[in-house]
């Protein structure tokens, strides 16, 4: 089984790497740097949050699975939707030397610059999370209304938008007048069109490998002037996973992101502001050996530089 070792690689990255171009932002997971005036490199390190605090460890080969699941979806979904997608061969970034080449390998991205909108793009196909707390309490999600009597895991009568402000620490629910008024008409139908089409694709694909995507997060940018999808795609980080053969309603499902590590947190003396508590490394090794799991059962093959 891949995890922790004393040979994984487990880059954390940050203001401190040795990448030879700027930085631009660094964030829980992922570096952007300029390459030039239309390209950026997107480095995703094995950082790992939870509760929007990230923790001090790393999660062996995370930032690698991320790298590929993403790569993975953007080549199969341009039908849908423009993507940002240059590269994600660590050979096509020039300037790097032959030891940070290796370090970086399977982590790296080569995208097309692009203005983010001020919204984040978040599709539920089930009841669960913040959602399901919303509409305990409403009825509603994100002014959504949806019919009485729905349990967690429930899944909708149909895939539903709700968008949420994007915000350094907690992003807030929004409705679509808000989100409209944010990024404009004409922004909002074509990113609402493509998020709907791009959950419907990805759910019939993870379907028949046995997984039910219950819900995700996509972001959406402006470039040339056209609406283009942008940072990651359907992953674990951004989605939540389960296992179909285990969604019972009325339940939390098992699930192939890092429920493990926030059950863990859950059960910590922990008020969920930073500074995170120290992990057991045990989860981080479960947590490692699920993602790692989802890559290979998702793309056919262990994530580009991990180590078995």
């Amino acid at each position: 089984m891949m995890g922790t070792s004393p040979k994984v690689d487990l880059w954390l990255g940050g203001a401190g790497a040795s990448v030879p171009f700027p930085l631009l932002s660094s964030g829980k997971v992922r570096d952007v740097y300029e390459l030039d005036a239309r390209h950026l490199l997107f480095v995703t390190s094995d950082r790992i949050s939870a509760f929007d605090v990230v923790m001090r460890e790393g999660v062996a080969h995370k930032g690698r699975v991320l790298t590929a699941i993403s790569a993975w979806w953007f080549e199969r979904t341009r039908d849908i939707v423009e993507n940002h997608l240059v590269s994600a061969r660590v050979e096509d970034v020039p300037g790097l030397d032959p030891s940070l080449r290796e370090s970086l390998r399977g982590r790296v991205l080569v995208v097309r610059r692009a203005r983010p909108s001020s919204v984040e793009w978040v599709v539920r196909g089930h009841m669960a999370g913040s959602g399901w707390k919303e509409y305990s309490r409403s009825g509603s999600i994100c002014g959504v209304p949806l019919p009485p009597g729905l349990q967690p895991a429930a899944r909708l009568p149909q895939p539903i938008l709700t968008p949420t402000t994007k915000e350094a620490a907690h992003d807030v629910p929004i409705d679509e007048r808000e989100a409209r008024a944010r990024v404009g008409d004409a922004f909002y139908d074509a990113a609402k069109s493509a998020a709907l089409r791009l959950f419907g694709r990805g759910g019939e694909v993870l379907a028949r490998e046995g997984i039910v995507l219950a819900d995700t997060k996509f972001e959406f940018g402006e470039c040339d002037g056209r609406v283009m999808l942008i940072d990651e795609m359907l992953t674990p980080d951004s989605s939540r996973f389960w296992d179909a053969r285990h969604v019972v309603e009325g339940t939390s499902p098992p699930s192939w992101d890092k429920q493990i590590l926030r059950d863990w947190l859950e059960q910590q003396p922990w008020n969920k502001e930073p500074p995170p508590p120290v992990v057991d490394p045990a989860i981080l090794e479960r947590v490692s050996a699920r993602y790692l799991e989802l890559c290979v059962k998702l793309t056919g093959q262990a994530p580009e530089g991990a180590i078995a």
